[in-house]
């Protein structure tokens, strides 16, 4: 059975008629004619009745009808949903985000306009720390990723795209002397205990701390670890020591805990957009070109 068989079935079902189904069909009649008989043999029942005046369909023609509209619908189903994966209209896209991504207004300006433009597309969030998104990027496990500058040099077929520029924000206790401050200087931290994600978290923040401080002549005093920026920011505020992270979390309020800029040169990170080096899939560029836009 092939398909074009069902569109000449279907025509003839609908006309009742072989020279109004042949000229809609734009065929001649006499291969229309050939086309149902080896359809029916195919199938192993007639569908039509037949006479020089009339033209009826059988029972099982009628039966037959159902389903061969039902497969001519999904076929066309099918193509229009390749058609527009090929436009980056439709299919999945995985998207890995870090901690402090979605009290970015970019991140959620970026993900809003993306679900307007492309509703047919099933977009997966997945938050995790940088390494672990770059990791399963090259994996090919992720389409995309919300990173922050990683320690360690990217693997070779991982690039990544710039989005913006986030200050960093010393965390302080309110009960603190500095919190008094309106800016401070990360050298001023020296003697506190620090309150930090664990280095096996894998997070870009946590070496350009270290990076910091050591640039200020001391290296940071880690009391207290924590997977989570919001129990950062608790242990914190229970005294526990003070922290740095990106002022993104300002989002973030409790009581007992403060954030200040810091005023070192350098204690900034970048929000960059991740993907693999040549993926040229229609769903990622057009991601990839509106979150461009959008940092603009």
């Amino acid at each position: 059975m092939e398909f074009r068989q069902l569109r000449y079935f279907i025509a003839v079902a609908e006309e009742l008629h072989f020279t109004r189904a042949a000229e809609r069909l734009h065929i001649g009649q006499p291969p229309l004619s050939h086309a149902i008989q080896m359809l029916e043999a195919d199938v192993g029942a007639q569908l039509f009745e037949r006479t020089k005046r009339w033209v009826r369909l059988t029972e099982a023609g009628k039966l037959f009808l159902d389903d061969a509209r039902r497969i001519v619908a999904l076929s066309e189903q099918a193509a229009s949903t390749a058609r527009r994966a090929e436009r980056g209209e439709a299919g999945e896209l995985r998207i890995g985000f870090t901690f402090s991504t979605p009290l970015t207004p970019l991140f959620a300006n970026v993900i809003n306009r993306y679900r307007q433009q492309y509703p047919a597309v099933t977009l997966t969030l997945h938050e995790m720390a940088t390494v672990p998104q770059i990791e399963m990027l090259a994996r090919r496990e992720l389409d995309l990723g919300f990173v922050r500058p990683p320690e360690d040099t990217l693997p070779d077929n991982i690039g990544v795209t710039a989005l913006r520029e986030d200050p960093l924000v010393a965390v302080l206790p309110t009960g603190l002397a500095l919190a008094r401050k309106e800016a401070i200087a990360i050298s001023e931290l020296a003697e506190l205990p620090f309150v930090m994600y664990p280095h096996s978290a894998g997070t870009g923040i946590y070496p350009q701390i270290f990076r910091l401080c050591r640039d200020a002549g001391f290296v940071p005093r880690v009391e207290q670890t924590a997977g989570e920026a919001s129990t950062i920011i608790g242990l914190v505020a229970a005294g526990c020591g003070v922290s740095v992270l990106p002022g993104s979390f300002e989002r973030i309020r409790m009581d007992g805990v403060c954030y200040r800029p810091l005023l070192d040169a350098g204690a900034t990170t970048t929000l960059l957009l991740a993907q693999r080096k040549g993926e040229h899939a229609p769903l990622v560029q057009a991601f990839l070109a509106l979150a461009s836009s959008a940092a603009l």
